[in-house]
């Protein structure tokens, strides 16, 4: 698994077997990792643990496949992934409101901390009501237009059902691997989109989340 940071990059945006493995690995890295890290603020035997560290793990692979090109290599490859991974696992906890001071203390300090909308627990009115069914509509066209149907159906299973990675994998008859790679390029034909509509996943998220 020892690999140099240009070894990480190189293997990570080829394909084929080398792209396999580096995820292979790069995933086993990141979900080694992060049990340490989240135990500062969750208890390991929440039921909620084991699936908090599968969701961050997953989501920390997609975003590093989205931002390789940003690593500059002041740190080990590795280092930068765990950076990442305790970011998204500070904001997903802060978005499920398992509220606690040293966590809050330590989000705000942090680059890219959760919009404090995702906090919010009222009760939406009619004008956030009109503006999430306007947001849904927009929503659906977009992912009726721009994704395969193949795609959609990896980010219902996932996003919607809440399924695990395998299970998703095995329905959609794939492996791990390809699954990440689906997902990454759906993600990236969304953003696009979503920029040409004027939005952004920030704002989606936010018209759902604030009261």
């Amino acid at each position: 698994m020892t690999r140099t940071n240009e070894e990480w990059l190189t293997d990570l945006q080829s394909a084929g077997e080398a792209r396999e493995a580096a995820l292979t690995d790069l995933r086993a890295v990141i979900a080694g990792g992060l049990p340490y890290a989240l135990s500062h603020w969750v208890s390991s035997g929440d039921p909620q643990f084991d699936p908090l560290v599968e969701e961050v793990t997953q989501e920390t692979l997609l975003r590093i496949l989205d931002r390789l090109h940003t690593f500059e290599g002041r740190s080990q490859f590795t280092t930068w992934a765990h950076k990442i991974a305790i970011r998204i696992a500070l904001s997903e906890l802060r978005r499920k409101r398992w509220r606690d001071s040293s966590l809050d203390e330590l989000v705000d300090n942090e680059d890219n901390p959760a919009p404090e909308s995702l906090l919010a627990d009222s009760t939406a009115g009619p004008e956030v009501a009109a503006e999430r069914a306007d947001m849904m509509t927009r929503v659906r066209r977009v992912l009726n237009e721009e994704l395969t149907e193949r795609q959609r159906e990896a980010l219902m299973l996932l996003g919607v059902q809440n399924l695990p990675m395998d299970d998703v994998a095995r329905r959609l008859k794939t492996n791990r691997n390809a699954l990440y790679k689906l997902l990454h390029d759906a993600r990236l034909r969304l953003k696009r989109r979503l920029k040409n509509e004027g939005l952004s996943a920030q704002e989606v998220l936010a018209a759902f989340e604030q009261g």
